[in-house]
């Protein structure tokens, strides 16, 4: 097996605003596994606040490509432990390559994840819309809105008196117990659906006091990264936001969504910007979720991939073998 990658700023549309700060293009690192003539494709996302930016992944795929190359690839389950153990502090590479493994095997198997995985295309869920703190653009059926601010209020407020749709919320931890007792209620009125971690990531005691009179569902999102967050998580959140990148890829993914649906949490597949690389996976996952946000391609004025289509709001999966997109990336972006 032979591994190449690549590194691309991908630029927004539009200055994309959250509570942690303000970014005008998105790093993200492609991996590309080749065996027997096939090639598969996995991204990874930097994102600041986990403290792993694409040259890491360079640097620790570089350190280690032997091992990466020299493994005897049969399936992606297997090959995941394998990376894990190799790479155990960098979660973001893991994902790249386990992502990257499966559309490899799919291309093997010539077949779609979907139908490796006996999930039905047709049963993709529609995708919220996210709108940073300071843009409102584009005609959609959901919008998740980046609050954090004093003014999160009257910006929904003002929102409402534009659009009839559906409104979730996610907050990176932006708001204090206090804050989120009193917006709770009256964002509830305003036709809010649910709202994204509300509290810091490691505040659970006034998580757990706030998971218990909260009328709107509450999603984990920082404060379930890997999989033994589960646990304390079903005790403060009524849901999980399951991210391929910061839990280490479709293989951990799948799991996750397994063991929550034993726990009685609910799902939300969540993006990370990613380009239609990395959106193509999370929308073979969605029929087995309850919410998806998968907008990245929407959010960028370029992509590297294409494949990936939406029809009013929903995913479209092709019927071709793997995540079914193909890379095409962009002559001046490749940096490594």
């Amino acid at each position: 097996m032979r591994v190449n990658h690549y590194s691309f700023e991908l630029p927004f549309r539009y200055p994309f605003t959250i509570s942690k700060g303000t970014k005008r293009v998105q790093p993200t690192f492609i991996v590309a596994l080749e065996t027997m003539g096939l090639t598969g494709f996995g991204e990874a996302p930097a994102i600041s606040y986990y403290h792993i930016p694409v040259s890491k992944m360079v640097s620790d795929l570089e350190s280690k490509r032997i091992f990466i190359e020299k493994f005897a690839f049969t399936e992606p389950e297997r090959y995941w432990h394998y990376l894990h153990h190799l790479f155990p502090d960098n979660s973001f590479l893991v994902c790249a390559l386990d992502m990257a493994a499966w559309d490899l095997f799919g291309k093997l198997k010539r077949k779609p994840l979907y139908e490796l995985w006996n999930l039905d295309p047709q049963k993709t869920i529609t995708t919220d819309y996210t709108i940073g703190i300071d843009t409102i653009e584009n005609p959609w059926p959901i919008y998740k809105i980046k609050l954090g601010t004093p003014d999160d209020l009257e910006i929904m407020r003002e929102l409402r008196n534009h659009t009839k749709s559906a409104f979730r919320i996610d907050v990176n931890g932006g708001w204090t117990l206090e804050q989120a007792i009193e917006r709770i209620p009256l964002l509830k009125k305003l036709g809010v659906e649910l709202i994204e971690q509300p509290l810091p990531k490691d505040d659970w005691e006034s998580m757990q006091k706030l998971f218990e009179r909260s009328s709107l569902p509450l999603i984990a999102d920082e404060s379930c990264v890997k999989e033994s967050d589960l646990a304390v998580c079903r005790k403060c959140f009524h849901g999980i936001n399951i991210k391929l990148t910061k839990c280490a890829g479709i293989t951990p993914a799948r799991r996750m969504i397994a063991d929550a649906r034993k726990m009685g949490q609910q799902i939300m597949l969540g993006s990370m910007n990613e380009s239609s690389i990395g959106s193509s996976a999370l929308a073979h996952l969605s029929p087995l979720a309850d919410w998806l946000d998968m907008d990245g391609p929407l959010l960028l004025s370029k992509d590297i991939a294409t494949g990936l289509s939406f029809a009013s709001g929903r995913p479209v999966l092709k019927h071709d073998a793997g995540l079914g997109v193909e890379y095409k990336g962009w002559e001046d972006g490749i940096v490594s």
